[in-house]
């Protein structure tokens, strides 16, 4: 029991220490180049403000003449309330050695102490660009993280979703130069299934998004083979019934004029045969006769008007022939090379001798 009463108004005691002044924020982190803004308040009456960075003191100001020193870096606001004095203590344009604490000390009263860091965005990029590759082959994705402050957080997304860290590896090189910055090296292996975006992000925690870096990766089997499959199949499926109508048509055509042909040929062979026929039945009358005269043929010019008679006379009775003394045509028909002799009964005349005369005409 004795023990808690020193602990309870040592308790006391830091409450209304605290209460006598507060300053805000206690951490603060900035990437460099950014200003820095911090508030000391107070409910006490005070006389000089005094602010330190790293020890050194960068701005005075007095409770009634307001800030004393000059400083193009540092400046302060009054922002006091009737209940509350107020001051706005600006740091502009901080850089890497500003990192450190910053105090408000409240002469003869108190001090408090903030800490402040100043990180450093650097550059990110995937090395090579865009890939092209083939479905199922594995590439490589290189990310370098240059210059950045301090070691920057790194990450790949594909397709927008996080690469789980067994899938990639991360390498540290640094502080490279006086100003302590680092490099980063990741090494991200993907295998090509399908066309993705791929990101490599890094970030430091002052930084409000991350530094990112992206390249398309394209599939040649997801975007060009099969596409061009599915092309060329219907190209073959078009180019196939093309084909079949005009093989369909020629043969068509082809049965047409085979058909004419044959109808033309049937039409012209009976007149063909007649043809022959008649070039191979005339001949002439020395052919079919096998030169032998002629005995019926008469020349013209007789006073008996081309008729010659031969009169047989005798005791038997016989009848007189008479051969007509017509002209036997040149040419005649082999079908029809036969002499026929056809009888005609001329009227007689009776000579004073009382003979009968008869005559014949034999045509051929």
């Amino acid at each position: 029991m004795d023990n808690l009463i020193p602990l309870i108004l040592l308790a006391c005691v830091a409450q209304v220490l605290n209460s006598q002044m507060q300053l805000n924020p206690r951490t603060i982190t900035l990437l460099r180049g950014d200003t820095a803004r911090l508030i000391c308040s107070t409910a006490e009456p005070w006389q000089v403000m005094v602010w330190i960075l790293n020890g050194g003191s960068v701005l005075t100001i007095s409770a009634q003449y307001g800030i004393l020193s000059n400083n193009p870096n540092v400046n302060a606001i009054n922002c006091s309330t009737n209940q509350l004095s107020s001051w706005e203590f600006t740091l502009n344009r901080v850089q890497r050695s500003y990192q450190g604490q910053v105090t408000c000390d409240l002469q003869n009263i108190q001090r408090q102490t903030a800490d402040l860091f100043v990180q450093e965005r650097g550059n990110v990029a995937i090395t090579g660009g865009n890939v092209t590759v083939l479905k199922g082959e594995e590439i490589l994705f290189q990310c370098l993280a240059v210059g950045w402050y301090p070691v920057p957080s790194l990450t790949w997304l594909v397709n927008g979703r996080e690469v789980d860290q067994s899938q990639y590896n991360i390498s540290t090189e640094g502080p490279v130069d006086v100003d302590g910055l680092y490099n980063l090296t990741s090494n991200l292996s993907v295998q090509a299934a399908e066309s993705s975006h791929v990101e490599c992000l890094a970030s430091v925690s002052a930084l409000p998004t991350p530094q990112a870096s992206s390249v398309r990766l394209t599939v040649v089997a997801e975007v060009g083979v099969e596409n061009v499959c599915d092309d060329c199949a219907v190209l073959i499926a078009v180019t196939a019934s093309v084909s079949a109508v005009l093989l369909l048509l020629l043969l068509s055509i082809c049965i047409v004029l085979c058909y004419i042909r044959r109808r033309r040929a049937k039409s012209s062979l009976p007149e063909a045969i007649r043809i022959d026929e008649s070039k191979s039945g005339r001949s002439s009358v020395a052919e079919e006769t096998g030169g032998e005269v002629n005995l019926g043929y008469t020349t013209e010019g007789h006073s008996d008007a081309g008729r010659s008679d031969l009169i047989v006379t005798g005791e038997t009775h016989s009848q007189m022939n008479s051969i007509s003394a017509h002209k036997i045509p040149d040419v005649v028909s082999s079908s029809n090379f036969s002499l026929t002799t056809r009888e005609s009964t001329a009227p007689t005349d009776h000579c004073g001798d009382g003979s009968k005369t008869v005559r014949r005409m034999t045509t051929v």
